[in-house]
């Protein structure tokens, strides 16, 4: 490797982790490195938005200093200071246009170019065209009934309206029932429907085209189409014709790593079957599917090599035909070799090299700072895809750009040349202490940056001679490898880094430490049962390190239990038994390096021992077993056999088998076999794709032993899962989601790596098409669902070995919302007793009901009763209350509840009788203030009259009368010579002359007088009820004074009687 490789590779590496928060490294360097600008983030090229949401085009780009952005719309400055809608986003070069506040998306559709820039250079975005998503509406139109005879083949177009992005077609009758589709009818990928021969059920329904828009999820409905089915008396078989595509031939082209989708639909009776294959090859089986009843072959991803001729074939009883598809593939351009950024040094040389491929080959331009480059420039020279610089110098920092374009397509790439002169600097810490075990290797570190690339050299103890060769080699990097330490190594060593520009240095001291060894280890050992055993472990070690002794038996941690004694340099056991028996291993380690020595202890068995007489009384768990082994080792088995333990006076009844696995859940035993007690092996059934480890442990009726020493891992190959999770459910948190969730794989069930679950779903009844995502946990949120619609959902497992069986179909519904009103409410009174409220379930439940919730209160009038709340159960539809009088109506407020809440009220009153209208009016008249005064005017009226009647009996004197006239009175009424009579009955008669008529007032018989003329001379006065209340006297002769009657005249009292 050359070494402006080296640099350009080393540079580069370090100039990326400059910015990484993790990397300790001095500010002062991160200030003096330049960096021209690098796009990082982008819109795609064809940015298609949803028109309801704010526009973000985005443009993210770092650089030192960090650059400024522009925007080009149309290849004109856009100038966005000139939009209040457009703004950028802070500390981003992406545009945000703000739809909501009141912007008109379309106004915003064109190529839009992002342009980074800083003083070393200017790097460009992809042009993003912005387009907005439309779906227009379908044209109206009358669709006459298509008839067509039974047996012939038949086509319902589709023609949707041209939306962005296309929307997706699905067929269905007026009444929401999704089209059975099957060999015989079936959608194309035009979106019309094909009939491969019509049966006399399909005039049973219509058939409707159906188009869903991606962003809104809106659903257009083209009118129905009708089929009239012409029947005979039989239906003639008939060979195959192709339906799609006609004709006997037909070309396809295809871009490079898309889908190359083939279709061929045939008519016939019997309905054709349909199949494929290349001339002169084999179909790709490993990227093929069959679609669409094997009427559509898909290959994925095509390529190069898929270019040729494919047949379909179509046959039934009554022969066959095939339709020939010459496919040729072609190829936007797509990258062999995309320019690297480049840095470098004053006075250096290098290239950016730009290579694409394509069908037809692009063509490749290059640009510097987004600029074309049309004239020589002394710095570099451009070489087809190759710019070459030649001793570069400060100043010539630049970003390039390499376009490589064809018919189908075009990249775009930034490249930024770089020219650092920076002097040479230390990365590392400073003055390190390296320990290091005598007679092992080591490396000493030294981390070093500068441009041009410093030289790096070695020195111990100051000494003058530079370390490179034998026992020292110094890497690339500046490590320096010391490939076996001695005691005479020890000291302090210095690396010194140096270019033009100046020199650094770094100090590492090596200390080098004695070996840690075991001097005398444990030996093996045959003790009999009771005694006791001492097991040695004398160490050696550096008296500066620090040393810890450990033991451990059958390659388990020991637990030092009161009948062990463990020294510096020994373990002592007394009273040894059976379970003592193992393999014993002393550990001695510090924190540069460790020893260990095992030695093996055997217990024998003595009869004449006390402790053997002892023990033989004492009964425990017994001890666990030994000496795991594997054997018959298979694709999904294994045989496991071991050795038990002693029963410790009690028989062991039997043993368990554990596994653990440190793929999912490491460290963690699962049951797998358990076996009667007077067996010592097992065959063990094992899942794919698990690293297994087994352990046993032995049951005896006081309990189970300690777990047995872990087997040696037995790793099992990988398969496609075998099962599919399960507990899968579809609930809406809200009422515009739907949650899925399942319960995940375990360990065992994974089966190979990346597990992951292939969730699909779509609304039931619609036959749209499913919507799926590939998930990696146990739930996923589909949103913008409608309320309270149920959906079909399927959850698949999968992994890199293939995927599950196909998963059975669960049902789950999207979120509820509050229920509109209860429908058909009613009220009526069956009896005087009883008021009767009926309703039918809402029209709109959107939900899941739960309950209904009455509210009712009786009035009359403006009274109101105290209101009642009654919780309905959701079956019920009737309600009866039974009236506390009989007079009052009832006000019914009614509502429905889902789990959200209560929905819309519905409030009815009970109706209106004719003798409670009757009431409510009296007791509305009542309460009138006209009404109560005039029957105060009446009781005042028959107060007065009562108290005329009692002054008038209570007198019984004489009442002066005058006449109106001068007439003589006649002998029968004189009787006192001053005008006065007595008071008799008689006198209750009418007044002469007068007659009383049927309303009680005084009518006029033979007199023409008035009685005005009787009086003062002034006008009669009546009361408020208009009876007569003047004063009623004769007329006064001219000799007669005023004073003799003048008390008579003007007694009002006397005015009535004069009536009377």
């Amino acid at each position: 490797m050359s070494q402006h490789s080296i640099l350009n590779i080393f540079i580069f590496s370090f100039f990326h982790l400059i910015f990484a928060i993790d990397v300790p490294l001095d500010p002062n360097i991160q200030k003096d490195l330049i960096q021209p600008p690098t796009i990082t983030k982008q819109s795609v090229k064809n940015y298609i938005v949803d028109p309801r949401d704010n526009i973000e085009i985005e443009c993210e780009a770092q650089g030192n200093p960090y650059p400024t952005f522009s925007w080009t719309r149309n290849g004109k400055f856009y100038n966005v200071a000139k939009d209040s809608r457009v703004s950028y986003r802070r500390y981003s070069g992406t545009l945000v246009i703000d739809i909501h506040g009141g912007g008109r998306p379309e106004d915003y559709e064109g190529d839009y170019q992002c342009f980074a820039r800083n003083e070393h250079g200017t790097a460009l975005s992809n042009k993003i065209l912005l387009q907005v998503s439309k779906s227009p509406l379908w044209p109206k139109e009358n669709l006459d009934p298509v008839v067509v005879n039974e047996g012939a083949s038949l086509i319902l177009q589709c023609n949707p309206p041209h939306g962005l992005p296309p929307p997706v077609i699905f067929w269905m009758s007026s009444s929401m029932e999704p089209i059975t589709q099957d060999r015989r009818v079936s959608q194309g990928l035009n979106g019309d429907l094909y009939f491969s021969n019509v049966l006399r059920q399909d005039a049973q329904t219509d058939y409707s085209c159906n188009a869903r828009s991606h962003f809104t999820h809106t659903i257009q409905q083209k009118n129905a189409y009708t089929l009239k089915v012409l029947t005979t008396r039989g239906v003639a078989e008939r060979t195959p014709t192709f339906l799609l595509p006609t004709g006997t031939s037909s070309s396809k082209l295809v871009l490079r790593d898309e889908d190359l989708l083939l279709e061929c639909i045939a008519s016939g009776v019997p309905t054709p079957d349909i199949m494929w294959y290349k001339k002169g090859g084999e179909l790709p089986n490993q990227k093929l599917k069959f679609e669409n009843f094997n009427k559509t072959l898909r290959i994925v991803k095509v390529s190069e090599e898929d270019t040729g001729e494919y047949f379909c074939q179509a046959s039934n009883r009554m022969g066959s035909i095939r339709h020939t598809i010459s496919v040729r593939v072609k190829a936007a351009p797509y990258w062999l070799d995309e320019p690297k950024n480049l840095i470098l040094a004053p006075g250096e040389n290098g290239r950016l090299v730009c290579r694409a491929n394509g069908s037809p080959k692009p063509t490749i331009q290059w640009l510097m700072n987004g600029e074309p480059i049309t004239v020589p420039n002394p710095n570099f020279e451009v070489a087809g895809d190759t710019i070459i610089f030649r001793e570069v110098q400060s100043g010539n920092s630049a970003v390039f750009q390499c376009n490589a374009s064809n018919d189908h397509g075009y990249l775009l790439a930034n490249a930024f040349v770089s020219i650092l002169d920076v002097p040479s600097r230390m990365l590392g810490p400073r003055n390190q202490l390296i320990r290091v075990i005598e007679y092992n290797r080591t490396q000493l570190d030294c981390p070093f940056f500068g441009s041009p690339i410093p030289t790096l050299r070695w020195f111990k103890n100051g000494q003058g001679s530079n370390l490179d060769g034998g026992n020292y080699r110094v890497h690339e990097n500046g490590t320096l490898e010391i490939n076996t330490v001695r005691k005479e190594d020890q000291g302090k060593y210095t690396c010194v880094a140096t270019n033009i520009l100046g020199n650094a240095e770094n100090t590492v001291r090596l200390e080098v430490k004695e070996p840690t060894r075991i001097v005398k280890g444990p030996e093996d050992q045959i003790a009999k049962r009771g005694s006791t055993v001492r097991l040695d472990c004398r160490v050696r070690s550096d008296p500066s390190l620090r040393l810890t002794v450990t033991w451990m038996k059958d390659e388990s941690q020991l637990y030092i239990s009161n009948k062990m004694k463990k020294e510096d340099d020994a373990l002592t056991i007394f009273g040894v038994a059976e379970k003592d028996q193992g393999a014993y291993t002393c550990v001695a380690k510090t924190e540069l390096d460790q020893d260990f020595a095992k030695a093996y202890l055997t217990i024998q068995e003595t009869s004449s021992s006390p402790t053997s007489r002892l023990t033989s009384t004492l009964r425990d768990k017994p001890d666990p077993p030994m000496d795991l082994e594997l054997t018959d080792l298979a694709e999904r088995s294994v045989r496991l056999t071991w050795v038990p333990g002693d029963d410790n006076n009690s028989p062991i009844t039997g043993f368990i088998i554990q596994f653990e696995e440190n793929r999912y859940q490491s460290g963690t035993w699962h049951n797998l076999a358990s076996v009667p007690g007077n067996v010592n092996t097992a065959v063990l059934r094992l899942s794919p794709y698990v690293n297994y480890q087994f352990r046993v442990l032995a049951l005896n009726e006081l309990g189970s032993s300690m777990p047995s020493p872990s087997s040696e891992r037995y790793q099992t190959n990988g398969a496609a899962p075998e099962i599919n999770p399960s507990d899968v459910r579809g609930v809406g948190t809200r009422k515009d989601n739907m949650e899925i969730t399942w319960t995940p794989l375990n360990s065992t069930q994974v089966y190979g790596p990346n597990l992951r679950y292939n969730v699909k779903w779509r609304q039931r009844h619609t036959g749209e098409p499913w919507s799926n995502v590939t998930v990696w946990g146990n739930r996923h949120v589909v949103w913008h669902t409608p309320v309270y619609t149920q959906y079909e959902i399927r959850v698949q497992s999968e992994n890199d070995f293939g995927k599950a069986s196909e998963p059975g179909t669960v049902f789950g519904y999207s979120g509820e919302d509050l229920p509109s009103a209860p429908t058909n409410v009613k009220v009526y009174e069956p009896n005087r007793e009883t008021v009767v409220l009926e309703w039918g379930p809402p029209e709109h439940p959107n939900g899941n009901l739960t309950a209904y919730t009455l509210r009712y209160q009786a009035f009359n009038g403006t009274r109101l009763s105290k209101a009642v709340v009654e919780t309905l159960s959701l079956n019920q539809t009737k309600y009866i209350v039974h009236r506390t009088d009989p007079v009052s109506r009832y006000r019914f407020f009614l509502s429905g509840r889902t789990q959200v809440g209560a929905g819309e009220v519905k409030t009815v009153e009970s109706p209106i009788k004719q003798d409670e209208a009757y009431t409510r009016n009296q007791v509305d008249i009542a309460t009138q203030g006209w009404f109560i005064g005039l029957m105060c005017a009446v009781a005042l009226l028959v107060l007065i009259l009562l108290i005329v009647c009692f002054i008038k009996r209570s007198r019984g004197g004489k009442y002066p009368v005058r006449e109106k006239k001068e007439v003589a009175l006649g002998p029968e009424d004189q009787k006192e010579e001053d005008g006065s009579f007595d008071y008799s009955d008689e006198d209750n008669k009418p007044l002469q002359g007068s007659q009383t008529s049927l309303d009680g007032t005084i009518k006029q018989q033979e007199s023409d007088d008035s009685l005005v003329d009787y009086g003062e001379g002034g006008e009669g006065q009546f009361n408020e009820d208009g009876s007569f209340i003047g004063q009623y006297t004769v007329k006064k002769d001219k000799d007669e004074t005023e004073g003799n009657e003048s008390s008579e005249a003007t007694s009002p009292v006397n005015a009535i009687y004069s009536l009377a």
